[in-house]
């Protein structure tokens, strides 16, 4: 692997605050001091993030389960903890193929820990700018067969995107795949009073800025495809366990998952 560029962690950093926020151990003083700041306006944001997971977990189950999806390409990776998409990929179809985008050099420095597969199947990871479609998707490109459909997954990822070019590069990753595609989106929204005061606490101390947007914003991410049930909803309501039915709260993390005609 190649040399990557030393991590800083006397600042916050996105994805290690995240990772704070799930129970990891890769975060710093810093990541706590910010990650802490924003729990005192939403504490109920370690739930959005464990509901993000889960709603990743329901997602690429039901793609390798039900949709014989057997490629998936993860965009805007972050660190690694449990349920990676490969692992809950080839727990269901051990031969699935799965590649890891990322451009973090810390998410980098982490590599190792993505690209450990089933002997049946692969997994891959490319060091690649989501803004730049054309190169990224050429390098996936030596990896998955786009003659064949492939599940998408960009989770937590647009909101650091703003206005329209977050839609035109989902737009152009949606494009570039073959019918029978799917796209999984999940992303933070405007639904509460404490979830958009912590929004502006984490854009007053992160260098990464975050666009909250509204249910119906995050629906537009999907247009032109076919919404599977229960469309667009709070991550923690779409397809729940039957012993989760009636005790989940909603949480403003709201996704969906649609198929490409």
């Amino acid at each position: 692997m190649p040399d990557t560029p030393p991590v800083d962690t006397t600042t916050a950093h996105s994805a290690r605050v995240w990772n704070y926020w799930l129970g990891g151990k890769d975060n710093y003083p810093a990541d706590h001091e910010v990650g802490d700041y924003v729990l005192q306006a939403y504490p109920e944001m370690v739930e959005a993030a464990r509901a993000d997971r889960q709603f990743l977990i329901r997602a690429v189950t039901h793609l390798a389960a039900q949709e014989g999806i057997r490629q998936f390409l993860d965009i805007g990776t972050g660190l690694p903890t449990h349920n990676n998409t490969h692992e809950v990929a080839q727990s269901v179809a051990p031969t699935s193929r799965v590649v890891y985008v990322d451009n973090d050099p810390l998410v980098l420095a982490h590599a190792r820990a993505l690209l450990t597969s089933n002997p049946e199947g692969a997994t891959h990871y490319i060091d690649a700018d989501l803004c730049e479609p054309a190169t990224l998707l050429a390098r996936v490109g030596k990896h998955l067969d786009f003659s064949e459909p492939i599940g998408l997954t960009i989770l937590g990822t647009m909101g650091h995107y703003a206005g329209e070019q977050a839609y035109d590069l989902v737009r152009a990753y949606v494009g570039a795949l073959p019918a029978g595609s799917f796209l999984a989106l999940c992303d933070g929204t405007s639904t509460s009073e404490p979830m958009i005061e912590a929004a502006r606490r984490w854009n007053d101390t992160a260098p990464l800025p975050y666009n909250l947007r509204t249910p119906e914003e995050i629906a537009r991410f999907f247009e032109g495809l076919d919404l599977l049930e229960p469309g667009v909803v709070s991550a923690t309501m779409w397809r729940p366990q039957d012993s989760e039915v009636g005790r989940v709260r909603k949480v403003d993390q709201y996704g969906g998952l649609a198929r490409k005609r």
